[in-house]
C-alpha cells in the first residue's frame, strides 16, 4: 500500500513512521520547508523516546519520505492521513481551517479512490465537512473522483507513542462504507496479528470517541485532585486513599494520581472543545466544566504552599524547579503546570532556575529569559530557599538529600507529584509539602 499522511507533527510523524516500519511507503507531507529539510537530514522537531532512531531507518530503507509537495504525495495514495493542528480558538472551540484546507488541497489534486482520514482530533461532524471540501474542489476540476471519508482517532500517549501505535488497546475507525472499512482494515492488518481489536462504527460516534476517552481521563485527574485537597485538610492520606480505590477492578489505579493539575496538547484542548461543543448544541457539560475549573485551581495549589510557608512574602526569594515538561519523557510544555507557577512566582518577586532533562530548549523558546537554567538538577539548587518537584522524571526520585541539603540555602521542599516519603525527608532535617497530606507536623525543630 501507499500512504500520505498530511502534517508532521507528534500525531503525523508518529502515525507516518509507524506504518513504515511495518513495510508501507509513506510520504508525510508539510507546507513548512524548514521542517521538512530538517526531516530529510534526520533532524526531528519533537522529542518521543525511540522516534529518532525509527525515523533515520525507514528513511534509510527507503519507505518514509518527507515532502512538501501535496501533489505528488498524494497521487496514486491508497490512504492519506489529515494530521494538522487543531488549536482551540479563543471561544474554546477546536479550529478546523488547517484541516479543511488540507482538505481542499487532496480535493485539487487526488487522482484515483483513496479513503481520506481524519487522524487530527476533530469535533463530531468534521468528516462531513472535509467530504464537502473535497466534493466541491473536484467540481471545481471537473473530475468525478469516487472517495471515501474516514474517522481514525489517536490514542497516543506522549513519551510511550509508538508503543501505543505499534501494539494499540484498540483501533478505533469511523467509515461510511463497507469498501472504506475493507481499505483501513487491510491497512491496520500489521497491527492485528496479536489480538489488538480494530473496533468499526459510523463516524460521528468515532469523533467522539476521542473526546469522550481523553476528558475521562481529564476527568479522572481532576477527581483525585480535588479528594486530595480535601484529604489535606481533613488530616487523611491521599496515596493511602489512591492505594484503597485503585485496588477496584472498576475503577482502576491509571490516573489517579494527585498533583498540580494535567496539561499537554490533548486533555486541555479537548476538554474545551468538548464543552463548546455542547454549548453549540444546547447542552451543558456540568461535569467537564468542574472538571476544568479544578485543573485551572490545582496549577496554583504548590505556589499557594510555597507562599504560605514563607508567610506571604516571597521578595527575593530564589526557587529551584525541577522539571518543566507536562509530563516526562517529553519536551512538551504546552499547558504546562510549570508555566502557571513560574509567572506566580515571578510576579511575587521570586527568582527561578530551572531544570529539565528533556525540555530547556523549549522552555527557552517559550519562555525566553523569565527564568535561569541550569545545567543539571543539582545545580538549580545553589543558594536556593526551596525546591519545587515540577514533573516527575525518574531521575528526581532518588537523589542525595545530603548533596541537596548543603547546597539550599533552606532545607525546604515542596513535591508536587507526591515522589518522596515525608518521614525520609523529616530525618534528613526537610521542611517537606506535597499533595493531599497534612504535612505540618513533618516540619522540622
Amino acid at each position: 500500500m501507499k500512504i500520505a499522511v498530511v502534517g508532521t507533527g507528534y500525531v503525523g510523524l508518529v502515525t507516518g513512521t509507524c506504518f513504515a516500519e511495518v513495510g508501507i511507503d509513506v510520504t508525510c507531507i508539510d507546507i513548512d520547508q524548514k521542517k521538512i529539510d530538517n526531516l530529510n537530514k534526520g533532524i526531528l522537531p519533537i522529542y518521543e523516546p525511540g522516534l529518532e532512531e525509527m525515523v533515520s531507518r525507514n528513511v534509510e530503507k527507503g519507505r518514509l519520505h518527507f515532502s512538501t509537495n501535496l501533489a505528488e504525495g498524494i497521487k496514486g495514495a491508497d490512504v492519506a492521513f489529515i494530521a494538522v493542528g487543531t488549536p482551540p480558538g479563543e471561544d474554546g472551540s477546536a479550529d478546523l481551517k488547517y484541516v479543511l484546507a488540507v482538505a481542499r488541497g487532496i480535493g485539487e489534486n487526488m487522482n484515483n479512490y483513496g479513503v481520506i482520514v481524519t487522524k487530527s482530533t476533530v469535533p463530531v461532524g468534521t468528516a462531513a465537512k472535509v467530504h464537502a471540501e473535497i466534493v466541491q474542489a473536484l467540481a471545481k476540476r471537473g473530475e468525478n473522483i469516487d472517495f471515501d471519508v474516514a474517522s481514525n482517532p489517536e490514542f497516543l500517549k506522549e513519551g510511550a507513542a509508538i508503543d501505543d501505535f505499534l501494539k494499540p488497546d484498540r483501533i478505533v475507525v469511523g467509515v461510511a462504507s463497507e469498501r472504506a472499512e475493507e481499505v483501513m482494515r487491510r491497512l491496520y492488518k500489521p497491527f492485528l496479528v496479536n489480538g489488538h481489536p480494530i473496533i468499526f462504527m459510523d463516524i460521528p460516534s468515532a469523533e467522539m470517541t476521542k473526546y469522550a476517552a481523553n476528558s475521562m481521563l481529564a476527568t479522572k485527574i481532576s477527581f483525585m485532585n480535588d479528594i486530595a485537597n480535601l484529604c489535606e485538610i481533613m488530616g487523611a492520606d491521599v496515596n493511602m486513599v489512591r492505594l484503597g480505590i485503585g485496588s477496584d477492578a472498576r475503577i482502576g489505579n491509571k490516573f489517579i494520581y494527585p498533583g498540580i493539575g494535567y496539561g499537554g496538547s490533548c486533555f486541555p484542548k479537548d476538554v474545551k472543545a468538548l464543552i463548546k461543543t455542547a454549548s453549540e448544541n444546547g447542552y451543558d457539560m456540568q461535569v467537564l466544566q468542574a472538571v476544568e475549573s479544578v485543573n485551572d485551581k490545582q496549577k496554583s495549589v504548590l505556589f499557594n504552599k510555597v507562599k504560605k510557608h514563607f508567610g506571604g512574602n516571597l521578595k527575593g526569594k530564589k526557587i529551584a524547579m525541577w522539571g518543566l515538561s507536562f509530563k516526562p519523557k517529553t519536551d512538551d510544555m504546552r499547558e504546562a503546570p510549570s508555566l502557571v507557577l513560574i509567572d506566580k512566582l515571578i510576579d511575587a518577586g521570586c527568582t527561578v532556575t530551572g531544570y529539565d532533562p528533556v525540555a530547556m530548549r523549549e522552555a527557552e523558546h517559550m519562555i525566553g529569559n523569565k527564568i535561569a537554567y541550569a545545567k543539571d538538577q543539582f545545580e538549580a539548587l545553589i543558594d536556593a530557599d526551596a525546591l519545587l518537584i515540577v514533573t516527575e522524571w525518574p531521575e528526581f526520585r532518588s537523589p542525595n538529600f545530603d548533596v541537596i541539603a548543603r547546597l539550599m540555602k533552606d532545607r525546604v521542599i515542596f513535591d508536587g507529584r507526591n515522589i518522596y516519603e515525608a518521614q525520609e525527608l523529616k530525618e534528613a532535617g526537610f521542611a517537606y509539602h506535597c499533595i493531599g497530606i497534612r504535612t505540618d507536623h513533618h516540619e522540622p525543630a
